[in-house]
C-alpha cells in the first residue's frame, strides 16, 4: 500500500516537472523518497528531472537508486544508460542495457539505446586506432601503423581518412615484407605460407605447411619459430574441432615455453570441448594468476567466464559422483 504522505509529495513534484521547475520538482521527489525510499518511481522521476537541467551524476545517482529500489524497474535501467551515455561512459552503458534487456528483451528504448552506443564505441575505436596509426607513422613504425588501419578499415570501411593514410602506408608496407620475405629461410617460408593459408581461412592446408616447418626444425627443437608453428597449427587444428590436435601442439608450446597465454587458453578451450573439465579448468586458473598486463583483457574476460562455466561444471560432476 502506497504511502499517502510520499504520494502527495510526488504528485506535487509532478506537477513541478510538467511546468518545467525542474529543481522544485526534485525537492519534492527527495522528500518523498525520504519517507519511502523503496518506490522506484520516485527516483526515476528524480533522475528524470537531473536529466532535464543536464546534471548527468546526479541523474546516475538517482537512476542507480531507483534500481536498488526495485531491480525489476525497466525505467531504472533507461534513465541510468541515458546519464551514463551522456557522461561517455559507454562501457558501463552497455552493462546496464544489457541487464534491463535481460529482464525485457523486446524494450524498445533500451535496445535503440544499445545500438546508439555500440555506434559510438565503433567510431571511437576507429579514431584511436587511427591516432595510434598516425604516431607509428611518425615514429616510422611501418608495420605498426599498416595494422592499425587494417583493423580500424574492418570497421569502417570506406572512411577517407582511413584510405588517405593507407595510401601513403600501404606501398612502404608492401616493400618491407617483400625486402623480408627474401630474407627468409626455407624453413621460415614453410610457416609463412601457413600464415597466408589460415589468414585466408584455408586451415586444412595451412596445416600442411606448418607441419612441414615443424618436421624440417626436428621435433626436439625450442626455437621461437617451433613455438610458433606449434601455436599456429594449433589455432587451426582448433578452428576445424580438431580438439586432440590443438592439446596436443599447445601442451608441445607449453613444455618451451610454460607461460604462454595464448597456448594455455586455447588448451583450456579445447580441454572443454572433449569433457575434460578439470584440465581446462587448471589451464584457465593458471592464466587468471598471471599479471594482467600479461594476458591482456580479451583474454582475461573470456578466462574469467570459462572458469565460472568450468567451476559449475565441475561442482555438477561432483555431485552426481
Amino acid at each position: 500500500m502506497p504511502n499517502a504522505t510520499a504520494e502527495a509529495h510526488k504528485a506535487e513534484g509532478n506537477k513541478f516537472f510538467k511546468a518545467g521547475q525542474f529543481a522544485a520538482a526534485i525537492e519534492k521527489y527527495k522528500e518523498a523518497t525520504a519517507v519511502d525510499p523503496t518506490v522506484p518511481a520516485y527516483w526515476s522521476n528524480m533522475s528524470a528531472c537531473y536529466e532535464k537541467l543536464k546534471n548527468w551524476p546526479e541523474a546516475a545517482n538517482a537512476a542507480s537508486e531507483c534500481i536498488k529500489a526495485d531491480s525489476k524497474f525497466i525505467k531504472g535501467y533507461f534513465r541510468l544508460a541515458v546519464a551514463q551515455k551522456a557522461q561517455n561512459e559507454l562501457t558501463a552503458c552497455i552493462k546496464t542495457l544489457e541487464s534491463g534487456i535481460a529482464l525485457d528483451s523486446t524494450n524498445p528504448d533500451l535496445k535503440r539505446i544499445k545500438k546508439e552506443v555500440i555506434e559510438l564505441q565503433r567510431n571511437e575505436q576507429v579514431a584511436a586506432l587511427c591516432r595510434n596509426a598516425e604516431t607509428q607513422m611518425q615514429n616510422g613504425d611501418i608495420a605498426g601503423a599498416y595494422k592499425s588501419l587494417e583493423l580500424a578499415s574492418r570497421q569502417d570501411a570506406g572512411n577517407p581518412d582511413i584510405e588517405r593514410m593507407m595510401s601513403k602506408v600501404k606501398p612502404k608496407y608492401e616493400a618491407m615484407e617483400r625486402r623480408r620475405k627474401q630474407g627468409l629461410s626455407p624453413t621460415e617460408q614453410f610457416k609463412e605460407k601457413g600464415d597466408e593459408l589460415y589468414k585466408a581461412a584455408n586451415f586444412e592446408e595451412a596445416i600442411k605447411w606448418y607441419t612441414k616447418c615443424i618436421e624440417k626444425l626436428g621435433m626436439s627443437d625450442t626455437s621461437e619459430l617451433m613455438v610458433k608453428a606449434r601455436s599456429n597449427r594449433a589455432a587451426c587444428y582448433k578452428q576445424i574441432s580438431n580438439f586432440d590436435g590443438t592439446i596436443e601442439d599447445c601442451t608441445e608450446v607449453l613444455q618451451i615455453d610454460p607461460d604462454n597465454v595464448k597456448a594455455l587458453v586455447r588448451r583450456a578451450q579445447a580441454f572443454e570441448a572433449v569433457e575434460r573439465y578439470r584440465y581446462a579448468l587448471q589451464d584457465v586458473k593458471q592464466v587468471l594468476q598471471m599479471p594482467y598486463h600479461k594476458v591482456g583483457k580479451a583474454n582475461f574476460d573470456l578466462c574469467n567466464g570459462l572458469q565460472h562455466r568450468l567451476n559449475r561444471v565441475v561442482a555438477q560432476l561432483k555431485a552426481m559422483s
